[in-house]
């Protein structure tokens, strides 16, 4: 599959392309260490994001602390800036045979996609930090954007229209991860353009779980909610925004 195979259907989902106004300002070699930190950050956040699903919906109490524990070493490298990178080898142990699963209909569904999920955004968190090790790029606490939180605002407050929500929300955050991948790769250095291509067909799969789930959850067709929040993430994308982030909107910071 070519890439422009690949992104038709993540073009054809999301309501609007990243502005040539972000594209200009997030390529500036100024702005790289900022852009990658966001990138590393985004990265776990997706993996806490899925486990957060699995442990909310699916997993029992012993295996949702056990998960708990077993993402606890990144969180602590991303809050306390701790140096000390040897559990990031601990991605390759993550089992789906770990979760114990509460009889709900989707719960297989829903945890075979997140675990393959959870691992993949965690070995793209090494990858972007092997790749600031080696510019010599510090990593260094910064502010979430209003991205994520904008995008939540759109999520309804009673079950089982929340998980859908929520399912819906992260396969437009998983599809604009992968269009500002490919949207940014052309201006970047050769390995870096490299990379961000590489990460094209896993975000594309992301998206399209995150939707197959929540049609497989939802009781009524889910089309008027994923308008509705693509709505949403699209003025998130084109609205001016005060900061520059992986997922910011329309620079205004200048």
């Amino acid at each position: 599959m070519t890439t422009e195979q690949l992104l038709a259907p993540v073009h054809a989902f999301l309501h609007c392309r990243t502005p040539q106004k972000w594209i200009d300002e997030a390529r500036q070699p100024e702005n790289l260490p900022l852009l990658l930190t966001d990138h590393l950050v985004c990265e776990l956040k997706a993996a806490q994001t899925a486990m957060w699903l699995i442990r909310k919906y699916v997993a029992d109490k012993e295996s949702g602390d056990a998960l708990l524990a077993w993402l606890k070493p990144w969180e602590q490298f991303v809050h306390s800036e701790n140096a000390d990178l040897a559990f990031l080898e601990q991605h390759k142990a993550l089992s789906k045979t770990i979760i114990s699963r509460e009889e709900v209909p989707y719960g297989d569904a829903l945890v075979d996609k997140m675990v393959l999920l959870i691992k993949e955004e965690l070995h793209h968190f090494y990858q972007v930090l092997e790749i600031m090790q080696a510019r010599n790029i510090p990593y260094v606490k910064i502010t979430a954007s209003r991205y994520a939180k904008g995008l939540l605002r759109e999520v309804t407050t009673h079950e089982p229209q929340t998980l859908v929500d929520k399912l819906i929300c992260g396969a437009y955050i998983e599809a604009r991860s992968c269009e500002r991948f490919a949207s940014l790769a052309p201006y970047l250095d050769e390995e870096l353009a490299a990379f961000y291509l590489s990460l094209l067909r896993s975000e594309a799969r992301h998206y399209q779980d995150y939707l197959a789930l929540a049609a497989e959850i939802s009781a009524t067709d889910i089309t008027h909610r994923v308008r509705k929040i693509g709505e949403a993430e699209a003025k998130l994308i084109s609205e001016p925004d005060s900061e520059l982030r992986f997922h910011s909107g329309t620079p205004d910071w200048r």
